[in-house]
This record gives C-alpha cells, structure tokens and sequence, in this order.
C-alpha cells in the first residue's frame, strides 16, 4: 500500500518548487492591517507571529464578509481543467451542459480568474431543505467529487461543488496546478484560505435565499481544512464530513509527501515551527473552541496508510473531538491518501460519506426538533 501510494504522489512531474516569501503584502486588506505593515524583510517574521495572534483571537472578524450581490446561474459546457501532467482525455465531457453559481468573491486577489467564485449546481430532482457544499482535495480538476454530489441528490440533499480558490477555472492562466492555493509564499496561502471560507459562506446566503435552511459540508484534504475553518466560524453549518483531517497547516505541507515541493522552497528560510505560528490563522486546531459554540454533527474519516495526512494527525483530531464530547463517528480506511479515490476504497470512502450525511441530517433535525 506505501508503495502504490507513492506511486501516485510521484506520477505528476508538474510540480514546482517556488522561492520562500512571507509575502505580507497579502495582508494589505486584511482586518486590523489597515495596509500598515513593515516595509524591512527582517520583520516579516515577528509581524506574522503577531498578526496570528491576533487573527485567531478575533477570526469572526477576519472570516466577516459582506454578501455578494450579483449572484447568477450560468448555463455553460463541462471542462475538466486538468492539472495532471498526463492528464485523461477531455472529449468526452464536450457535449455536456451544466448549471453554475457565479459570484464576485468578497476577497479581492490579483488574478481577475480567481475572484469570480464558481460552483457547480447539482439540485436534487424532489426538493427538500436540505443542501450540501462540497469541497475537494487540493489541485483537484472541475469532474472531482461531482459523482458524490449526485449521489447525494439520490437523497433528496442539493448540493453545491464549489471551486477552491485557484482552482480550476478560477487558475490564473500561467498555471497548470492550483499552485497558489497552497505554496511557499505564506501570506498568499492564508489568503486564498480565508478567500475559501468565506466564499463557503456566500454560497450558504444563497442557498439559503433559494428557500434551502439544512446546511451541511463536506471537505477532502485541503477541502477538509477549509470546511472546518468554517463550520468554526458559521453556525448554519450543522453536518460535516471531513474526509481526511489534520490539526496544524503547517504539519501538513510539511510532512505530508505531496507537498515535498513546498517545503523545499521554504526549508532554507523557515523551521517547522516558525511556519506553523505562520499559518495558525488557518489551522483547524486553533479553532476548535470556536467549532464547540454550536451543536454540530460530525464524521472525521482518514486513512491508515496517509503520506499525505500523516494518520497521527487524523487521529489528534478524533482525541480532540473525543475529549470535548462532541457527537462525532470516525471511520479508518485500510488504504492512503491517493489511493482513497482508486477502486475499491473510492467506492468504499463515498459510502461512508454519503451515510453519514443523510444520518447527520436526520440527526440534527431531530435534535432541533426536541428542542
């Protein structure tokens, strides 16, 4: 299984290695910046460690945002926006026509692509109330996770797909992965990370003007980390499925062995825990007493030969839910981060959160009931 994991890790030769940046110019427009930020490259580091601090203390600030008003569906051809290498053929999604939500993001960035969120529209054919924001893995193409969003209509459950920051047709043109979502410049990685959560939360204010008022998300690898950041942060958000979960951001890209290329541009200019007060603004561990505010249902799935997600990481997360009583499953694939979308696992990993989102629906309406 090590094996054929990093089989997979390495098939794609498209991957960069990028030069270390703090980057704080990122942080011109974030809350309590105000553009002030120090001009000498040797206070970069301190700035950030204490703009963390800060960030965390007060993240319902920093995850604010004010709701879009030019939302639209779009009627437009399937593409696949491939970021393998050796990507598979596209000609067969030529002839296809979907529906997608299109809004202007309220983070601004500097790639006009970016800032126009896109999400896919799967309604389910018999409405209910009920609707679900998916997120895929990092890099993942336009097709990933679609096949779960059907399934979930088979349920009666909309679902929205949402694109990540720089991914898919939101990637700048000079890209051919979605490198700046995850990278080496610390300040841009936070950014597209609170650009994530907040375009989340723009996509539950227009499900919920559509007459929809159950939210749940589900979120794979970098997904998951952005579906905690927030389900943290939003309390519509009341069932969540975090397919593959981690505590420190840092760790991750550190550690984790699709992310080898980072942490070759970062390594000569940061340790591990420099990088990790770097990024603890979005970090789920740092936010687990804000996820505890309100009563959440939720299915933490990993798997036992992760490269990518280090299992201790995954397994931090299910103590942590442990010791704070919330009502929470886990399961533990026998397989790796890679090969949870291969067959059989990919069948077998759909099962489990497909099941625990009908279950975390009916669970959560009956408890709103009692109440």
């Amino acid at each position: 299984m090590v094996g054929w994991e990093t089989r997979l890790t390495e098939r794609d030769t498209n991957r960069v290695v990028r030069p270390f940046e703090w980057g704080v110019e990122w942080t011109r427009a974030w809350p309590f910046v105000n553009g002030n930020f120090p001009q000498q490259a040797a206070d970069h580091q301190r700035y950030l460690h204490e703009l963390n601090d800060e960030l965390v203390r007060n993240s319902d600030q920093f995850f604010a945002y004010q709701t879009p008003r030019d939302y639209r569906l779009d009627r437009r051809q399937v593409e696949l926006f491939a970021t393998r290498s050796n990507p598979q053929n596209e000609a067969k999604y030529r002839d296809q026509q979907a529906e997608f939500l299109r809004f202007t993001s309220p983070v601004a960035s500097p790639y006009p692509e970016n800032n126009l969120a896109n999400a896919r529209w799967f309604p389910a054919e018999k409405k209910t109330k009920r609707a679900v924001v998916v997120l895929p893995h990092w890099n993942s193409d336009a097709i990933s996770h679609n096949a779960l969003c059907r399934a979930f209509n088979w349920f009666g459950i909309s679902a929205l797909r949402l694109s990540m920051p720089y991914h898919d047709i939101r990637r700048p043109r000079e890209l051919q992965r979605a490198d700046y979502a995850v990278s080496s410049n610390v300040c841009r990685t936070i950014d597209a990370g609170r650009q994530a959560v907040i375009d989340i939360r723009c996509c539950l204010d227009w499900l919920a003007a559509q007459g929809y008022s159950e939210f749940g998300i589900l979120g794979t690898s970098l997904g998951s980390c952005y579906a905690f950041l927030a389900s943290a942060h939003d309390e519509r958000l009341r069932v969540n499925v975090f397919n593959h979960a981690s505590t420190y951001f840092a760790d991750v890209v550190w550690i984790g062995q699709s992310t080898r290329h980072i942490r070759a541009g970062a390594e000569p200019a940061v340790e591990l825990d420099t990088l990790r007060r770097a990024w603890a603004c979005i970090s789920p561990t740092c936010y687990m007493d804000k996820y505890a505010r309100w009563p959440k249902r939720s299915m933490v799935i990993y798997a036992k030969y992760d490269l990518t997600f280090p299992p201790q990481f995954s397994q931090q997360v299910v103590e942590e839910f442990a010791r704070r009583n919330f009502d929470f499953n886990h399961v533990e694939l026998p397989c790796g981060h890679y090969t949870t979308g291969e067959s059989p696992f990919k069948f077998l990993d759909a099962y489990h959160i497909v099941k625990a989102m009908v279950r975390g629906f009916s669970r959560a309406n009956a408890a709103t009931a009692l109440s």
